[in-house]
């Protein structure tokens, strides 16, 4: 099957019973989902376990998914890439047990494949009797690698300005054949890294613990029959559209509203808004065309110059479509009820996309470059927050920013070169109901390096790492707090960033105010301290100094001025926000000493400097703040779709 992406390929959203799983055994669907997870969570065992490189291996900067064989994605606990590719150049009926399919090709990958150190890989479930063996299922895992080639080690040039600096393409190929791998590519591969030994062994340990996941899915079929687990299958699909359309949907009024946020600079183009817009529509139960929520990008600016494009608009955004719907479960009826909901195939009908023409930052056109596009998918998250936080009085956390990729290399103490690569957290968006939880990472499981393991390999020293004071927004719920993180450098190296949020700041809402950007400082109180620019390929760092690392911090909820003064002590005494701005943010006088654990709160000068300040009305007030760093690239405090 081939079509353009204006005409998307075809993989039809559909059922594999006749009944839609309506007679399967309900106690059967939980085991087999049970399975499931169970499965997808041995399979990403086996890869922490068995691969070497820093970024699968100890940041767990990878997941593995489940999908039928109609393509549907079937576990909830992550997201994945998408089997689509692999189905459009290869039919399932030429598939053979043991065959393992590699893709990496961001514009052949239907949406799925973001930048080109994400490498995917493939294999399909095998069951049903002897000599009538089919393929039923597929296992599939997807990770950032340390280097696939390109203009800088790591792969990811913050100034690219074409896909071919950003290293090896590959589009989907079959890298085993019937258990047999594939060397010449696998030679090939290796050859344009840079970290040849650790991508080889990460390869193998992806396609090992695929095979693996694949063997224990067959027994799946084989114990229940492949026909019972299709149709379990296709309950849990059902059971996910039915639960999100009556617990989510049901909480969003039918009408329509637009929101817009930015990514601030490209790594070519002096620092600017790139916009990314949504018009968030929810129809009627009575819609001809059903009841939904349509997502429009409309608006969205022209592709960018630099890496910082994603290719959305593939088959229909169904990878942004699963990408997008966790952002929704904060509609749920308790964080509880929350973290109970999956995110499966079964959001995908719920979802409509419209995709402005190509061009765009959503649809860019080969060979634009991608490596950055963290920017942007990362920002429809907080698009998407807000839009529907417009839509329900501000029921939606405030915004996050929780990937930046930073590290150095160079030489070690013998002479071999070396790259470390890490992907630090930030703090999550104060919520309605709670603070914002500190020094999170978007990907589940991921996590920052450790130090035993770094300062073994490395030639550097963690000095410290802390939470960074105050930078998470302050409101009647404060917004997470960032990383800070201070490396002193043992031998002469280089610095690299991959990050946004270093200008424009996590917003807050609802009268909570934005976060603290992002920044990075070399030799800090020395005689050579200078700020590093967030996009730096090959900044110099010289042995004896120091790297420190600040990221951001979520925006907060409500007005500051509503905080419990009892909270605002609490997070003083912890070291989460200053004394200083204990006044100056919230309004609370302080007394006595943190030293001598007399710390308190002087109550009638904190009503008295309270009363004495405007407090925050959705009437008179925009909805969100940006922070200043807004008004420094578009000339106002606000945008014009900041206000109800």
């Amino acid at each position: 099957m081939t079509g353009s992406r204006r005409a998307p390929t075809q993989f039809p959203f559909g059922a594999l019973t006749d009944d839609a799983g309506a007679s399967a055994d309900p106690v059967l669907v939980e085991i087999v989902q049970g399975s499931l997870a169970s499965v997808e969570m041995e399979v990403e065992t086996a890869i922490a376990r068995t691969s070497r490189s820093p970024m699968i291996r100890d940041a767990h900067d990878f997941r593995a998914g489940i999908h039928d064989r109609r393509l549907r994605k079937l576990t909830g606990r992550s997201y994945s890439a998408l089997v689509h590719p692999i189905a459009r150049e290869f039919p399932l009926e030429q598939m053979r047990e043991g065959d393992v399919f590699f893709h990496n090709d961001v514009y052949r990958s239907e949406g799925g494949i973001g930048h080109l150190p994400d490498l995917c890989v493939t294999v399909p479930v095998f069951a049903g009797a002897a000599g009538e063996r089919r393929v039923v299922a597929f296992v599939q895992a997807f990770g950032h690698h340390d280097d696939i080639g390109g203009a800088v080690p790591g792969s990811m040039p913050s100034n690219a300005t074409s896909v071919f600096e950003e290293g090896l393409m590959v589009p989907p190929i079959r890298l085993w054949d019937e258990g047999v791998p594939n060397r010449a590519a696998l030679a090939i591969m290796t050859r344009n890294s840079r970290m040849p030994e650790s991508l080889s062994a990460d390869l193998d340990a992806e396609c090992s613990a695929c095979l693996m996941g694949a063997r224990r899915l067959g027994e799946l079929f084989d114990r229940y029959g492949v026909e019972t687990v299709e149709s379990c299958f296709d309950a849990i699909i059902a059971r996910t559209t039915e639960t999100y359309r009556r617990e989510i949907l049901g909480r969003i009024p039918v009408g329509s509203w637009t929101w817009e946020d930015y990514a601030e600079h490209d790594g070519v183009d002096a620092p600017r808004l790139h916009t990314q817009r949504i018009t968030l529509t929810r129809t009627a139960a009575d819609d001809p065309d059903g009841e939904r929520l349509i997502i429009d990008f409309d608006g969205t600016s022209p592709q960018a110059k630099g890496p910082i494009n994603h290719c959305g608009d593939y088959s229909d955004g169904v990878f942004l479509k699963k990408w997008l719907a966790p952002i929704l479960r904060n509609l749920a009826d308790s964080p509880e009820r929350m973290a109970e909901l999956d995110v499966n195939e079964g959001i995908v009908p719920l979802i409509e996309m419209r995709f402005p023409p190509p061009g765009t930052l959503l649809t860019p056109v080969f060979p634009a470059p991608t490596n950055a596009r963290t920017f942007v998918i990362l920002r429809l998250l907080g698009v998407l927050a807000g839009v529907v936080a417009k839509a329900v009085d501000g029921r939606m956390p405030a915004d996050q920013e929780t990937i930046r990729y930073t590290g150095v290399y160079g030489e070690d103490v013998d002479g071999r070169p070396y790259l470390m690569r890490e992907v630090l957290g930030g703090g999550s968006g104060g919520r309605y109901y709670a603070d914002g939880e500190d020094t999170i990472h978007v990907v589940p499981d991921s996590r920052n390096l450790p130090t035993e393991f770094t300062e073994a390999r490395f030639p550097f020293l963690v000095e410290s790492l802390s939470l960074a004071v105050d930078s998470g927004g302050p409101g009647e719920f404060r917004g997470g707090l960032g990383y800070e993180k201070h490396i002193r450098m043992l031998r002469d190296g280089h610095f690299m960033s991959i990050a946004d949020r270093s200008i424009l700041s996590c917003w807050g809402v609802r009268g909570g105010k934005a976060g603290r950007p992002f920044e990075v400082v070399i030799d800090p109180g020395g005689p050579n301290e200078r700020q590093v620019d967030a996009l730096a390929d090959a900044e110099p760092v010289a042995a004896g100094e120091i790297i420190r690392v600040r990221t951001t911090g979520g925006g907060g909820w409500g007005d500051p001025l509503a905080r419990d003064p009892a909270a605002v002590v609490r997070d003083v005494l912890w070291h989460k926000v200053s004394a200083g701005s204990a006044l100056a943010d919230y309004g609370v006088v302080l007394t006595g000493s943190i030293d001598d654990d007399t710390l308190g709160v002087d109550e009638a000068a904190t009503r008295a400097e309270r009363a004495g300040r405007a407090a925050w009305s959705a009437t008179d007030d925009a909805f969100f703040d940006r922070g200043p760093g807004y008004a420094t690239l578009a000339g106002a405090a606000h945008a014009g779709v900041d206000r109800l």
